[in-house]
């Protein structure tokens, strides 16, 4: 059989597969936090005719002759560019501007997500739209950067007195009136005395390599063997960007580059296919060759 004819096929399930990347992106393209994929290809091992020769005395050396046996998928890539920061002036929405991600527990499993759409359970537990807990430290931890073991739910309960909430204040039976959070990760309360002070500290996590996260849906990614251990701290700190209040970071996708790339992969995927029709009128004339 001719190898054009599974070259072409070959080639057809790699756009395919770009086409299907592209259509997710397209999809995705008003998701809070997404990043965009993008597909690479790689020539496979090519059928060796000729080996090269060295060059002597009397004659030069030649090449090898080869025949290339198609392409293949190399990498799906996840492009960790910053998306633009949406204003929204709603205190609970968060974005980050730089590296590093939230930090949102799944049961016993950490979770990491750029989506900062945060609301407050019946319970005052800051949890993200699918009920997470958002993790950070308390008060008391001031250090830049610290362990897993010290991570907590956060909690921000109006009403609550300082005594309850272990805030550091004169008036114990005061109650919390609001809250800010500032752009270091802290959450500060103001109670009815007029006093204030730190409830806790919202948590980041970055990675040598955030190209090795696994996307767990739910604008979640999961640690793998490839994304290096999450190095827990505070935002603005150790390569962790800054938080941004009351903003929402957009998806990071552009229409007009993944139009551009959808007729790209179009076209690849039609070549292909006109290869395996020129291809299969081949293959019938040496049929026809005995009649």
């Amino acid at each position: 059989m001719l190898r054009s004819l599974y070259s072409g096929i070959g080639g057809m399930g790699n756009f395919q597969n770009k086409l299907d990347v592209i259509g997710n992106n397209i999809s995705n393209v008003n998701t809070h936090g997404f990043k965009k994929g993008r597909t690479t290809f790689n020539d496979l091992v090519s059928q060796q005719m000729q080996g090269a020769g060295a060059a002597g005395a009397q004659r030069g050396g030649t090449n090898p002759q080869q025949i290339g046996l198609g392409g293949g998928m190399s990498t799906i890539d996840t492009v960790n560019t910053q998306g633009s920061l949406q204003t929204t002036g709603r205190d609970l929405d968060m974005a980050i501007s730089g590296d590093g991600y939230f930090v949102v527990q799944d049961g016993d499993q950490m979770m990491y997500t750029r989506a900062g759409n945060f609301y407050l359970d019946s319970n005052g537990t800051l949890v993200n739209g699918d009920g997470l807990s958002v993790m950070g430290v308390g008060p008391d931890n001031e250090a830049d950067a610290f362990e897993e073991g010290a991570l907590q739910p956060l909690t921000i309960q109006a009403g609550s007195t300082a005594g309850d909430i272990g805030a550091d204040i004169d008036d114990a039976e005061a109650t919390l009136q609001s809250f800010s959070i500032a752009p270091s990760g802290e959450i500060n309360g103001v109670f009815s005395n007029g006093q204030s002070a730190v409830l806790g500290r919202i948590s980041m996590a970055n990675f040598a390599n955030p190209g090795g996260l696994n996307k767990a849906g739910n604008n979640t990614y999961a640690v793998t063997a490839n994304s290096g251990d999450p190095q827990y701290g505070t935002p603005g700190t150790q390569g962790r960007g800054d938080l941004v209040g009351a903003s929402l970071e957009m998806s990071n996708v552009d229409l007009s580059e993944e139009f551009a790339e959808m007729i790209i992969a179009q076209r690849g995927f039609q070549a292909n296919t006109r290869m395996i029709t020129t291809s299969d009128e081949i293959l019938q004339e040496l049929v026809n060759l005995k009649r």
